[in-house]
C-alpha cells in the first residue's frame, strides 16, 4: 500500500468514527497535540472555534456529535499531498436538539504527524448550522 492509501485510509477510519458517533475511536485517531479548527463566524456560538489537544479537542467533538449527527457522507474529492489531505464532501446532518436534516457540503483540510491527525481545519456552512439551532 502505497503513502496514499495509508494516509486515506486514516482520515476514512476517523470519517466512520465520526459518522457513527464514536468518539473514542475518532479520538483514537488524533494526535496527543492535535489541533481542530471549525472556521466559520466565530459569533456563531457553539458552531466555529478551535480546540487544541485531547481533553479540549475531546470535549469539542463530543458537543459536534451529540448536536450534528452526519446521517449520509459521499466525499466528492481527495486530494493528497504528502502529510496533506484535503477532502470534500456532501453530508446530510441532523441536528439532535431540534430533529431536522439539511444537506450541506464540508471541505476538511487535514495534517497527519506519526501516523495521527495533527492538524484539521473544517469549512462548513456555519450560516447553515446557526439556522438548524435557530
Amino acid at each position: 500500500m502505497g503513502n496514499r492509501e495509508i494516509v486515506l485510509e486514516q482520515v476514512r477510519r476517523a470519517y466512520a468514527a465520526r459518522d457513527r458517533g464514536a468518539l473514542d475511536d475518532l479520538m483514537a485517531e488524533f494526535h496527543s497535540e492535535a489541533v481542530f479548527t471549525l472556521a466559520g463566524d466565530e459569533g456563531c456560538e457553539g458552531v466555529a472555534g478551535s480546540a487544541c489537544g485531547v481533553p479540549h479537542l475531546k470535549e469539542r467533538m463530543a458537543q459536534l456529535i451529540d448536536t450534528f449527527q452526519f446521517r449520509e457522507r459521499r466525499v466528492l474529492t481527495e486530494l493528497v499531498e504528502g502529510d496533506r489531505v484535503a477532502v470534500h464532501s456532501r453530508v446530510t446532518v441532523r441536528c439532535a436538539p431540534k430533529n431536522i436534516e439539511q444537506e450541506t457540503e464540508i471541505l476538511d483540510l487535514f495534517r497527519l504527524r506519526d501516523g495521527k491527525i495533527i492538524e484539521l481545519i473544517e469549512f462548513a456552512d456555519t450560516a447553515v448550522a446557526a439556522k438548524m439551532l435557530a
